[in-house]
Order: C-alpha cells, then structure tokens, then sequence
C-alpha cells in the first residue's frame, strides 16, 4: 500500500504517526538494500564498554554510520581504525530514535594492499615513535639456550624444519605453544603464548625458556597481518625472555620483526640464530685445548730453565751461614767481659749516688722546711687576727647604725641582718683556721718525710762535735768530745787525738766489691 495516492488530492491525504513513517522507512530501506557492500574510509571510531564499536564511513561527499555488534567484532580479522580504507559488508536499516540510517557490518576488510600497507605505515611510526624499536632495549641471545620456547602452529612445517635444524646443529630441549597463525584467532593468541612462556617461574615443573621463536611460513600481507596487531608488537616488547621473529620468508616484513630482539629470514635461520653448530663447537673446543696444553708445557719448561739458572746462581747454603756463624762466636765470647764491665760500672755509679746523699744536706733542708712553715704560722695568725678585727669593726660600725634607727621594724630587720652576719663571720673564721690546719699538717708530714730522723730509723747516725755536724774525718779527728745520735737517743764519746790511730785505720782495707 502507498502511503501517498494521488498529489492532486491535496488537503484529503491521510494522516500517519511518526513511528508509522519510521517504521515504513525502516521496511522500504532494509527491503531494497538487504545485503550490501561499501567502500569507504574509517571515520571516527568508538568503542565504549559494551564492546560494540560505532564507526563512521565517509568519502569526499557523504558519510554513513556503521555498527559492529560485539560478537562479530572479537572475531574481526581486521580491526578498523580511523583514516583506514575499508570494504564494509553489512545490511542498511535506520534507527528511528534519531531518524537516520546506518549500516550494521558484518565483515569489514581492507580496500586493497594500498590500505593495508598505509595502516601499517601508520603503527610503525607510532610504534617508533614510542621506542619500541630503538636498539638499546633489544636483549642479547643466549649462547646455547637449555630451553626453547617455539609459537607457531603444531602441524605446519615451521615446527618440523625448526625440530630438524635444532637436532642438527645442537639438540636443545623445545617446548611448543601452539597458536593460530593466521585469521582473527592469531593475534590474541600468539600474544598469550608469549606472555605465558614469560610468567613460567625458573623452578617449576615445567622448565621456563631461555629463548623464544616466533615462527610462521610466508604468505601474503593479509595472511601475516595478524603479526602486525598491536596487542602483538606490545607482548613482544614487553617479554623480558629473548626472543626471535621468524615470520614469512625473507622478503616479508611484519612489526613483530621490528621490536624483537632478533629477525631470522626464515624459520630455519632462526633454529641456527638460536643454538651453535655442536661439532664446530667440540671442535673449536678441542682446538683451544690443545693450544691450553701446549701453552702451559711451554710455560712450565719456562720456568723449570728459569729456575734452574737461578739455582746454579745461588750460593752454598753452607756458605751463606759461615759468615754469620763467625760473628755469632765472637759475639759470644765477648758477652761475659761485657756483662761483668757493665755490672762494675752500675756499681760505682751507684756508689758515688750513695755518696752524694748525704745527711747534713737533708738536715739543712729540713731546717729550712720549719723555718718556712713557722713564717707562713705567724703569718697566718697575723692575717686572721686582722680579719677578725677588721670584722669586728666593721660590724660595730653596722651595730651602730642599727642603733640610730627608732622604728621597731627596721630593729628586727638589723637585727636578723645582724645575726646573718655574725653567723657568716662565724662560719669564715672557721673555714680559714680549717684551712690553714689542713696546710700545717700538711707542711708537718712534709717535714717528717724529709726529716733526717726517718734517715735514723734505717741504720745511719749523726756526728756532732763542739756544736756542729761533722761530716769528714779529718773533723771527727780534730774534735775533742763526740755527740753521735741514732735513731733511739744519743750518747757521747772521747775525742780521737791527732797523734792516735784506730783500729779503723790500722786495719786493711778492703775493695769496696
């Protein structure tokens, strides 16, 4: 049925509700355009939380939006990106809501090699310009790995030409993950498998690799594409095990290649990139060997001559020790003289020591001592009887004072002064005659200690005659009566006469050793 008869009909056409309209435009648009294909370029993309993406598609002169349901876009192969050219295949239909039409895409593909090739360009210079592939941050391969990690498909001919070069060249142990290689599946999964082999712990039943090769035979842009995804190229750079790319021959280049650490041409350099040649390595190994043994008899054949020049340039040991034997005996035999000399000399220097201690010198320094010490007593005595007066002036002046003061007040108040004062002067007097007995004391054991009574206690005497000590003999012999004190008392003897010898003098006299 039209909605529209006639024109002519004027003021008579029906009336029709909005949703009415909508939903015969809605019928009209999806009837006639049911299954279609454009081409066009990617406009503005959005993909909230929901997981759908809303995406515009745009030539020179129009623009149509598009909707990609969250099934259909997990499964995209491609996934679109603003300013790509694309093939959208899809149904137009409209949404009343907001009166416009859209188109719901089923399968969205790039418009050719020329876009592909334009989107890639655009990733690698973001890439780039994030570092990513900067060389400083590459890692250096192991030498001979204990584990490889291989990604690829189980049952290409990748795994089968990798296990065959491994086992030719060094056989290591392998683990494979296997992944899709090609489709919407290869991307999410070969960035798995890479950050699975990297969160391996070292000591876990299963080994973690030392290496990882990410392998893929050739094909076209389309076939490899999913090496140039981005959730891809960020696993591959954030591995912290070494990893080698081996996708497509050697004429085909993906991102995956350029934030490896290393590119191998193929899959089977990579296998060679990876482990050393065994027998070229025993080889070297036994070649370096044989250059170590010969080094080191050449060294050791060396040093056998070496010394034995030295040897033939060195003394008789019975050489080397006659000198030394000849001074050692007559060291020897002067040791004893030397030892009795030095015990003879040590004896008159203590002697003449002895000799210089004499009594009369301590007996006049002692005289001096008491002479010193009843000075500083008299002294002290005169200084504190000035003190006292002086103080005792002083507080009759102050008593005086006090006197003229009529006020019963300032009496209790002198009063207390007064007795402070006297209990100050009190206590100075005091002080003072404590010092000065501390210093008399100490003066008094100081004349005791040099006192030559103590000098008596050990054996000594002192000789007086007519008034005075004598200290020669030839005093002793001139005196006529001899005063002798000891250490108990004193006691007098008859002079010696000149013309008399004693026994003393008659006798012989001894060595003094």
């Amino acid at each position: 049925m039209n909605l529209i008869d006639d024109p002519s009909d004027g003021l008579n056409a029906p009336e029709f509700s909005v949703s009415d309209i909508s939903t015969a435009v809605k019928r009209l648009i999806e009837g006639e355009f049911s299954y279609v294909k454009i081409r066009g370029e990617v406009g503005r993309v959005s993909r909230p939380r929901s997981g759908h993406v809303y995406l515009d598609l745009k030539d020179d002169r129009s623009v149509i939006s598009g909707i990609l349901w969250k099934g259909v876009a997990s499964h995209m192969q491609t996934q679109p990106e603003e300013g790509m050219e694309v093939v959208a295949t899809g149904r137009l239909t409209t949404f009343p809501g907001q009166s416009k039409y859209q188109i719901i895409i089923e399968d969205i593909q790039p418009a050719g090699v020329g876009a592909l090739m334009a989107l890639l360009e655009k990733r690698k210079f973001l890439f780039q310009a994030e570092g990513l592939f900067k060389t400083e941050r590459k890692k250096a391969l192991p030498y001979l790995p204990d584990v490889i990690g291989v990604i690829t498909s189980p049952s290409g001919a990748v795994i089968r030409d990798i296990l065959h070069r491994l086992r030719d060249r060094f056989p290591r142990k392998v683990l494979i993950w296997p992944v899709a290689v090609q489709g919407g599946k290869c991307a999410p999964e070969v960035a798995r498998g890479i950050a699975g082999f990297n969160v391996l712990p070292p000591d876990g039943a299963i080994p973690r690799p030392n290496l990882l090769i990410v392998a893929r035979g050739g094909g076209s842009v389309e076939d490899l594409w999913g090496f140039n995804e981005e959730i891809v190229v960020r696993a591959a750079a954030a591995s912290n095990i070494p990893l080698i790319s081996a996708v497509g021959h050697e004429t085909d280049t993906t991102l995956i290649d350029f934030v490896s650490d290393k590119r191998a041409p193929t899959p089977t350099a990579a296998a060679e990139l990876a482990v050393p040649v065994r027998h070229e390595l025993l080889a070297w190994t036994e070649d370096v060997g044989a250059r170590m043994i010969s080094a080191l008899s050449g060294c050791l054949q060396s040093r056998g001559q070496r010394l034995s020049d030295l040897g033939r340039a060195l003394p008789r040991p019975d050489a080397l020790i006659e000198l030394p034997r000849q001074r050692l005996d007559i060291l020897t035999d002067r040791l004893g003289p030397a030892l009795m000399g030095g015990v003879q000399l040590r004896k008159v220097r203590l002697a003449n020591i002895g000799g210089s201690l004499k009594p009369i010198v301590l007996m006049r320094q002692m005289e001096k001592d008491l002479q010193r010490l009843e000075a500083s007593n008299a002294r002290l005595d005169l200084s504190l009887g000035l003190i006292t007066k002086s103080k005792r002036e002083h507080l009759e002046v102050r008593i005086n004072r006090l006197k003229l003061y009529k006020l019963t007040e300032k009496k209790d108040l002198a009063n207390q002064q007064l007795k402070i004062l006297i209990e100050r002067l009190q206590f100075a007097i005091i002080r003072q005659f404590e010092l000065r007995r501390q210093q008399i004391e100490t003066v008094g054991r100081l004349c005791e200690t040099l006192s030559y009574k103590a000098t008596l206690s050990r054996g000594y005497a002192v000789v007086r005659g007519g008034g005075k000590i004598l200290t020669t003999q030839s005093e002793v012999k001139s005196a006529k009566d001899l005063e002798i004190e000891l250490s108990d008392g004193k006691f007098s003897l008859p002079g010696v006469r000149s013309g008399r010898k004693t026994n003393s003098e008659t006798a012989e006299q001894g060595s003094l050793f």
